[in-house]
């Protein structure tokens, strides 16, 4: 008789807790857990998944429009403002909004705090929905408005990114002072990765209060090896390694609309298809759903479809 041993892991991812209501000192609608997973991905009968994977829709706050051609050409009509963008983006009933402050790049439009004291508080009027907010992607410029940024949504627990090795100390701090929770954000190495949630934590930030960010690679452009860097940490947390037990967000949107796939003409490639947004949706959905199995706790999107169809996906898990 064949007997069948079942490997139960010695330990849990953290639980990060994202948005807080009113009677929780915020204004959101309702508040979002994330992590709390006893297995990998899909193993339910292995183990238990509290939390399942949330969808996260993007919004920049000035989106060029040589950055995402295909995408801006399709939402020319909203992506001119982002308040609008938001507006629209929720009846895909996303998970949270995620917004990313792109203006602010000393290469775009160096828009200064002035300006976010007016943005904010409209983004917090304007959603009820549980945030995340990204800065510029300048590591000078992000550590001069996200710790602003903090005190302008404070007790709200936003998601703040991003905190890398030249920044981490002023923004994390920030952020935790505030009440809210930080992306790590690391190249694609394991070690890196859980350097920086020892810095951060060492810094006094409890890792329940750290989501990772591994430098997402989209369909064809580094994702084997995102995939691999996510799942090794993942196995790290669940076999005992409390600095690895971190949950882990993955930006799809931003990889796959600047792609080569994603921006083709039909008449120059037209074996690849006759609809350049089509396939553009395609690579996102597909890009998303890898990161899925590879142990995502949030998932990034921009286009309406992608985001319910991977909604629709994730209420079956």
């Amino acid at each position: 008789m064949v007997e069948y041993v079942i490997e139960k892991w010695s330990s849990e991812i953290f639980t990060v807790t994202i948005g807080a209501t009113k009677e929780e000192g915020g204004t959101r609608n309702k508040t979002i857990k994330i992590g709390g997973q006893k297995t990998l991905p899909f193993l339910n009968c292995d183990g238990v998944i509290p939390y399942k994977p949330i969808i996260a829709a993007e919004v920049i706050d000035y989106l060029p429009e040589e950055l995402w051609p295909t995408f801006y050409e399709h939402f020319k009509d909203i992506v001119s403002d982002p308040i609008k963008w938001i507006k629209e983006i929720e009846k895909s009933e996303p998970d949270v909004i995620c917004i990313r402050l792109l203006s602010c790049h000393p290469d775009i439009k160096n828009n200064s705090k002035d300006y976010l004291s007016t943005f904010i508080p409209e983004v917090l009027k304007t959603t009820q929905l549980p945030l995340i907010i990204l800065g510029c992607g300048h590591i000078e410029k992000d550590t001069e408005i996200l710790p602003f940024v903090c005190e302008l949504t404070k007790n709200e627990k936003v998601l703040i990114g991003m905190a890398v090795k030249e920044n981490y100390k002023t923004i994390a701090l920030s952020a935790f002072a505030s009440g809210h929770s930080v992306i790590a954000e690391t190249p694609l190495d394991i070690n890196l990765a859980k350097q920086l949630n020892i810095l951060i934590n060492d810094i006094g930030i409890p890792l329940d209060r750290i989501v990772m960010h591994h430098t997402t690679g989209g369909l064809g452009y580094g994702f084997e090896y995102c995939y691999s860097i996510m799942e090794r940490c993942r196995l790290a947390g669940l076999q005992g390694d409390k600095v690895m037990a971190t949950p882990i967000i993955n930006l799809i949107s931003e990889e796959v609309w600047k792609t080569k796939e994603a921006k083709v003409k039909p008449e120059e490639e037209p074996n690849w298809g006759k609809s350049t947004i089509e396939r553009a949706k395609i690579w996102e959905i597909s890009t998303a759903l890898g990161y899925l199995q590879a142990g995502a706790d949030i998932l990034v999107l921009s286009h309406p479809d992608s985001i319910k169809s991977l909604k629709s996906i994730i209420k079956n898990i």
